[in-house]
């Protein structure tokens, strides 16, 4: 199944806390602190896979977890670092921000790796706590959490040249014609489902050829999974565009080919300018030479090459690959897009926020600075719970919590732990 779109949550991996531990060895009564430091949580790195050609790994996992990094160990030693988690892509997929629908990266050319999320920092030992009057410091920091997003992976085939034109009209007949591929091919519409590719050799020059399946009028709005499709276009160097001129459908090419341009330009209206040869098709089995012959006069006047062919049959194939390699050999690669937005820059996490809520007499004091502080307390030892009090002191709590007309006895909460205001 040919999938184009999907949305996944990325979590990296936790930054490992660091230990709490004191160097004990024979002959060496008082070795002082030794616990290390927490290893770096694990990244999550997109890495192009150019066999991919779907997104369909990511249709029932939705959500990818890199490896935590390790709690610091005795002797000074790091923790090991969290793994990073590598997730494999089709050249062409652009990465956004389902917040924002913004590009953050497009998986194409030289961009073939991407980190998308950054594990946390490891957190420091108790060793890094030591001073001339704290000798043994029972407290250590935590690890800080791995960055956290929502992405939205859309791909954009990577085609040389793609197929336009109103189901049935032949594409996919002259794609099989032209290359290994075997698509789905029968006489009756919307036969073809999903984009097909398939390589071309011709006269020591190879390109992709893309089979963009059957649009119709509305496509741009959706109509037919046209937008779906579409997408598929912007990727392509050079449109080879598809008419039915045999008449056995009694359509008419001048009005299909101008339906199929107005859907282009609503969709993107750069497309336009993107090199375009008109292909009239079925020409072996022409009902109406009049009509023909009108659209060929349209097509030239408008300023268009025109190559008039039969897939079934092979008649005028060879004239039209030609042109094609001619066209290409001239025109610059497929368009990379540049990213909207950049995650690097994005706000940093404060880790001195905090806020007060009162209730009655109780208050509670919560935010980053609180959930950091709670994690690197021991308060089942003294030392470390004065290390608390001087920590929330400088930060200003107890002058702010005086200012709100806290009282003696009143209850503070810090998380999960509560105890009574004592001036």
């Amino acid at each position: 199944m040919f999938v184009d779109t999907a949305t996944i949550t990325l979590v990296a991996g936790k930054g490992g806390n660091g230990l709490v531990s004191f160097r004990r060895e024979k002959y060496v009564p008082a070795g002082g602190p030794d616990g290390g430091d927490g290893g770096n949580g694990g990244n999550i790195i997109f890495e192009v896979d150019k066999t991919m050609t779907t997104l369909m790994d990511f249709r029932y996992k939705k959500i990818y977890k890199a490896k935590s990094g390790q709690e610091g160990k005795a002797l000074n030693s790091s923790g090991k670092s969290g793994e990073d988690l590598i997730i494999k892509v089709p050249e062409g997929t652009l990465l956004r921000d389902a917040e924002t629908n913004k590009i953050i990266a497009d998986m194409t050319g030289d961009n073939t790796r991407f980190v998308a999320a950054k594990g946390g920092s490891g957190g420091w030992g108790n060793k890094h706590f030591a001073t001339p009057t704290r000798q043994a410091p029972k407290f250590a920091k935590p690890g800080l959490p791995g960055e956290e997003r929502t992405v939205i992976l859309e791909l954009k085939l990577l085609a040389d040249v793609g197929l336009l034109g109103f189901p049935n009209v032949g594409k996919s007949s002259l794609l099989a014609r032209v290359s290994q591929a075997r698509p789905k091919i029968a006489n009756y519409h919307f036969t073809t489902l999903q984009p097909n590719l398939g390589v071309i050799s011709h006269k020591d020059m190879s390109f992709v050829m893309a089979d963009i399946p059957g649009l119709i009028e509305g496509a741009s709005e959706g109509a037919g999974r046209g937008y779906d499709f579409l997408r598929h276009v912007d990727r392509t160097r050079l449109l080879l565009h598809i008419v039915d001129i045999s008449g056995i459908e009694g359509r008419d090419p001048i009005e299909d080919f101008t339906v199929i341009n107005n859907e282009i330009e609503t969709f993107n209206p750069e497309l336009l300018l993107r090199r375009q040869i008109v292909v009239g098709n079925k020409c072996d089995i022409i009902t109406n030479e009049k009509a023909a012959e009108d659209f060929r006069e349209f097509v030239e006047t408008s300023g268009y090459s025109y190559f008039q062919i039969s897939a079934a049959t092979g008649q005028g194939v060879n004239e039209l690959l030609d042109h094609v390699c001619e066209v290409l050999s001239a025109i610059p690669e497929a368009p990379v897009y540049q990213p909207e937005i950049d995650i690097e820059e994005k706000e940093p996490v404060d880790y001195n926020e905090y806020q007060i809520n009162v209730d009655g007499n109780v208050y509670e004091i919560s935010g980053n600075f609180v959930d950091k502080l709670i994690a690197s307390v021991n308060f089942g030892d003294e030392e470390s719970v004065n290390y608390f009090h001087r920590a929330i002191k400088r930060r200003g709590i107890i002058d702010e919590l005086e200012k709100m007309g806290i009282k003696d006895g009143d209850t503070v909460k810090f998380g999960d732990i509560e105890f009574d205001f004592v001036y």
